[in-house]
C-alpha cells in the first residue's frame, strides 16, 4: 500500500517537557518486548491494590448480563437481566469484549482461576450465540426502527446490500455498532491469547469472515462511508487475527480499513486534529502500527509515529491525557480548554497501548517518560481505590471534583477500559532483547525469567520514595545478561551502586546498563530524587502546573460532594517555585494558601492542577474584576427562593429528581446531569416558587442549538433552542412563569430531548427583579 508521506519521528518541541530521539529503524526478526504478564508477579503498592480491587469488581458482575443481548439475537432465551447505563442502550455488547478482555488480563495477572471459569464461560455461550445464528454473526448491539428497538444484526444486513449512511457516531441509526465488534473481536484475542482458549479464536475467525462478507463487497467510496463511522480498532483486530492464522484475506481487510479523511493527512505530515473526535482517532493509528509491524510498510510506520508525536507534544495536558469533551483542541492551545471534561480515559488507554507499539521499534528510555506520566496521574487517578469504580473525564478545572461511575447501572467505554488498565500493571515494567532486560517502571513486583531460570525482584516505595532496589536470583551457577535501568528525564543527578558499592552511570539510550554474571544475592540500588518544578502550558506562559518527579502535584481544596467549589486559587509573584513552602509543600495562594499533593490520589477531593500567575500589578486589576463577580453573586443569592444543583445526591432526593436516562456528569467544578443525544427522553423535578417567580436554568456556554421542550405541572412552558454564542462558561436562561404554574407553592419541572442531547447543572427559582450577571 503507498503512501504519500515517508516522515521520520522527530520528538521534540515537546508541551509535556519530553524529548527527542532518533529516527525510528525498520522493524527488524529481534524487537524489544516485554515479558509476557504472567511471568510479573506485584508486590503491594498503589499498583497492586489498584488490581485487587479491580479483581473484586470483576468478580462482582455477572458473565449472563453481558450475555443477555447476545443470546436474544441468536434466538436463545437470556439467563440474565440487561445492566443498565449503555448496556441497555443500542451500544450494547460492547462491555462484554471488554469485561473478556479485563478478565482475560487479570488472569495472567493474577493466576486466579477463578477468571479462566468466566472466559471458557463466555466463550463457550457465544460459540453457542453464533452456531444459532448459523453464518458467523455473533452481536448484542441494537437499533430502533420505527418506534421499536430490533437486534442490531439489521444494519450489518443493510450494509451488505450497499444501505450506508453514517453521521460519525452510528451507521445506519444504530451507535457505532463497528467499535462494538471491535470491542468482542478484541476480547474473543485476548481469551485466545492469555487463557489459551482455542475457541475464542475459532469464534474470532468466524465473526471475521461474517463481516469480510458484509465489507468486502463495498465499493472504495463505500467503504469510506462505512469507516466515517467511529470502528475502534477493527483493522488492529484484522491485522492480529492474520498474525494468529496466517490467512490473507484477514491482512488484506486490515488494509481495507484504511480512514483516508484521517490518515492521508497524518501520512503526509498534516496535524488536522483539532475538532475531531479523539478516541474516534487513535484505535485507527494502533492498527497502522500492528499493520507495519506485520508488513514492514515504512508509511505505517511513519503515520503512527507521527500522530503520536503529534498527540504528546501538542495536544496534550500536564497529566499525559488529551482532549476536551472527548474532541482535540487546536495545536498547542491548552488554557482555555483547562475544565471538568478533560482526558477521556479511553483516550489515555488507547496512548499507551500505541506507545508500546513504537517503543519496541526504537527502545529508548525516553518513550516511557510519557508513559510513566501518563500511567501514574491519569490511568491511576482514574479507579476510586475503596469501590474500584472508574472516572469518564479527568477533570483538570480548579475545584473539580471526579464523577465515578456506577457500579451496574453506567458502562461506558471508560468502565470497559477501566476495567482493562487496572488488570495489567505489570505489562510494562520488564522488557527484553535479547540477554538485556529492560527496567522502565518502577512498580515494586518479582520479574519470573524462565529462559533464564532467574528472578529479578524490584523493591520500593515509589512514587513516595526516591529509592529503588533490584535483587537477581540466578540458577546456582549464575547466569549473564545485561540489565538496563531507565534513568527518566524528570531526574536530574540519579545514582547507582552494586552490592553497595557506587558505579558511575553512563548512559545509552536513557539507561544506566550494567553486564556481568549475576549471583544469587546481587544487589543493585538506584536513587532518583525527585525536584519540584514548574510547566506551563504551550499557549500561556503564565498559566501553570507543578510537578515532583514523575508527579503532578496540584492543590487540594476540600472534600468532593460539598456544595460548590471553593474560589479557584491564584498564585501573585514573578517565580512560582518561591511561592512553594519546601517542608510542607503548601501553596502561597489567593485567597487563601492550599498543600500541594499528588493529583492522582486526590480521589474524593476537589482539586486544581493549573493555576494562573500574575505579577503583583497584574492582580490588582484581577482582583476589581473578582470583587464585581462576588457582588453579582451575593445579590443573586438574595433573589433565590429555591436552589437545585443536578448530579448531587442530597440536593436530588430533596427535589424529585427523576429520569429515564440521564447520567450524572460535571463541568468546570460543577455535577450536573446530562442526557446523550436523543429523542422523548426526560429529567423532572420539584421545586418551591412565589407568585411571579422566574426559572433560572444553567447551561454550558458551548451547548448551543440544543433542542428541548420544558414542561411546568404537565402543560408546555417553551419549546427551547439554546442559541447563545459559544463560550466556555455557565450561562444562564430566565424563564417567565405563567400565573398558574405555581400550585401551593411547587412547581414540577420536566425537560424532554428533542433530537438532541442535554445538560443541566442548576435550576432556580428567583423573585422578579433584574439580576446582575455573574
Amino acid at each position: 500500500m503507498a503512501h504519500p508521506a515517508r516522515r521520520h519521528l522527530l520528538m521534540a518541541g515537546a508541551s509535556l517537557g519530553l524529548f527527542a530521539v532518533a529516527p525510528v529503524r525498520a522493524a527488524t526478526a529481534k524487537r524489544t518486548e516485554p515479558f509476557p504478564l504472567e511471568a510479573v508477579t506485584l508486590k503491594d503498592s498503589i499498583w497492586k491494590r489498584a488490581v485487587d480491587r479491580n479483581a473484586q469488581y470483576l468478580l462482582e458482575l455477572e458473565p449472563d448480563r453481558f450475555l443477555h443481548n447476545f443470546r436474544t439475537s441468536a434466538g436463545l432465551p437470556p439467563k440474565g437481566a440487561v445492566y443498565g447505563g449503555w448496556e441497555a442502550m443500542g451500544i450494547a455488547g460492547h462491555s462484554l469484549g471488554h469485561y473478556l478482555s479485563a478478565c482475560s488480563l487479570m488472569l495472567a495477572q493474577t493466576h486466579d482461576a477463578r477468571f479462566r471459569q468466566r472466559i471458557n464461560y463466555m466463550i463457550d455461550e457465544l460459540a453457542a450465540c453464533q452456531a444459532a445464528h448459523g453464518d458467523g454473526y455473533v452481536g448484542g448491539t441494537t437499533v430502533d426502527r420505527d418506534g421499536k428497538t430490533v437486534d442490531g444484526k439489521i444494519v450489518f444486513e443493510e450494509v451488505r446490500a450497499h444501505t450506508i449512511s453514517s453521521h460519525g457516531f452510528d451507521l445506519n441509526g444504530g451507535w457505532v455498532p463497528l467499535y462494538t465488534w471491535h470491542k468482542v473481536h478484541q476480547g474473543l484475542l485476548d481469551a485466545h491469547q492469555y487463557a489459551d482458549n482455542a475457541k475464542a479464536l475459532d469464534v474470532a475467525v468466524k465473526m471475521s469472515d461474517y463481516l469480510i462478507g458484509v465489507l468486502g463487497g463495498l465499493s472504495d467510496d463505500e467503504m469510506q462511508q462505512v469507516l466515517a463511522c467511529e470502528h475502534g480498532g477493527l483493522n488492529e483486530t484484522f491485522a492480529e487475527t492474520y498474525a494468529r492464522t496466517g490467512q490473507k484475506r484477514f491482512l488484506d481487510m486490515s488494509e481495507r480499513l484504511y480512514h483516508k479523511a484521517i490518515l492521508l493527512p497524518l501520512s503526509q505530515g498534516r496535524d488536522e486534529l483539532a475538532g475531531k473526535h479523539a478516541n474516534t482517532q487513535i484505535p485507527k493509528l494502533i492498527g497502522l502500527a500492528r499493520l507495519y509491524e506485520l508488513t514492514h510498510e515504512t508509511g505505517y510506520r511513519d503515520t503512527s509515529s507521527f500522530f503520536w508525536d503529534t498527540v504528546v507534544h501538542h495536544h496534550s495536558y500536564v497529566i499525559g491525557g488529551n482532549a476536551d469533551s472527548e474532541h482535540f483542541g487546536p495545536a498547542d492551545v491548552i488554557s482555555p480548554y483547562i475544565t471538568d471534561k478533560t482526558c477521556e480515559g479511553c483516550n489515555s488507554y488507547n496512548m499507551l497501548k500505541l506507545t508500546r507499539h513504537l517503543y519496541q521499534w526504537t527502545p529508548d528510555a525516553r518513550w516511557f517518560d510519557y508513559y510513566e506520566r501518563t500511567h501514574l496521574n491519569h490511568i491511576m487517578a482514574q479507579q476510586d481505590p475503596d469501590t474500584g469504580l472508574f472516572v469518564y473525564f479527568m477533570p483538570l478545572y480548579p475545584g473539580s471534583q471526579r464523577v465515578y461511575s456506577t457500579k451496574f447501572d453506567s458502562f461506558w467505554c471508560c468502565v470497559g477500559t477501566g476495567m482493562e488498565s487496572h488488570a495489567k500493571h505489570g505489562d510494562s515494567i520488564y522488557w527484553r532483547n535479547g540477554d538485556t532486560v529492560f527496567v522502565n517502571l518502577f512498580i515494586p513486583s518479582q520479574l519470573n525469567w524462565t529462559e533464564k531460570r532467574t528472578k529479578i525482584d524490584l523493591d520500593t516505595r515509589f512514587p513516595d520514595d526516591e529509592t529503588v532496589t533490584l535483587t537477581v536470583t540466578p540458577p546456582a551457577n549464575g547466569a549473564e545478561f545485561e540489565l538496563a535501568l531507565r534513568l527518566p528525564g524528570w531526574c536530574a543527578k540519579p545514582s547507582l551502586s552494586v552490592n553497595g558499592k557506587s558505579i558511575a552511570i553512563l548512559p545509552r539510550d536513557g539507561y544506566a546498563r550494567l553486564n556481568r554474571r549475576w549471583k544469587a544475592g546481587d544487589t543493585v540500588v538506584i536513587i532518583l530524587p525527585q525536584s519540584l518544578r514548574v510547566e506551563a502550558t504551550p499557549d500561556d506562559a503564565r498559566r501553570i502546573a507543578y510537578l515532583k518527579g514523575p508527579m503532578v502535584m496540584a492543590a487540594d481544596m476540600g472534600a468532593s460532594n460539598t456544595g460548590e467549589a471553593p474560589r479557584a486559587p491564584v498564585l501573585v509573584g514573578d517565580d512560582a517555585l518561591t511561592l512553594i513552602e519546601p517542608a510542607t509543600l503548601t501553596l502561597s495562594a489567593q485567597p487563601q494558601a492550599l498543600p500541594l499533593k499528588p493529583y492522582y490520589a486526590q480521589y474524593q477531593r476537589r482539586s486544581a492542577a493549573y493555576f494562573p500567575l500574575f505579577t503583583a500589578e497584574q492582580w490588582r486589576a484581577e482582583q476589581a474584576v473578582w470583587t464585581a463577580k462576588e457582588a453579582a453573586q451575593r445579590d443573586l443569592e438574595a433573589r433565590t427562593i429555591d436552589d437545585f444543583h443536578f448530579g448531587e445526591m442530597q440536593p436530588e432526593r430533596d427535589h424529585g429528581f427523576d429520569t429515564d436516562i440521564g447520567e450524572v456528569a460535571s463541568r468546570a467544578g460543577r455535577a450536573g446531569r446530562w442526557i446523550m443525544w436523543t429523542n422523548g427522553k426526560y429529567m423532572a423535578f420539584n421545586m418551591q416558587a412565589e407568585p411571579g417567580a422566574v426559572l433560572q436554568i444553567t447551561y454550558w456556554g458551548q451547548d448551543t442549538h440544543k433542542s428541548f421542550d420544558i414542561e411546568v405541572n404537565g402543560k408546555l412552558l417553551t419549546h427551547e433552542t439554546l442559541a447563545f454564542d459559544p463560550v466556555a462558561d455557565f450561562r444562564t436562561v430566565d424563564y417567565a412563569l405563567p400565573p398558574d404554574a405555581i400550585e401551593n407553592g411547587k412547581l414540577h419541572v420536566r425537560f424532554v430531548t428533542q433530537n438532541s442531547d442535554l445538560a443541566l447543572f442548576e435550576a432556580r427559582t428567583l423573585r422578579a427583579g433584574p439580576a446582575k450577571k455573574a
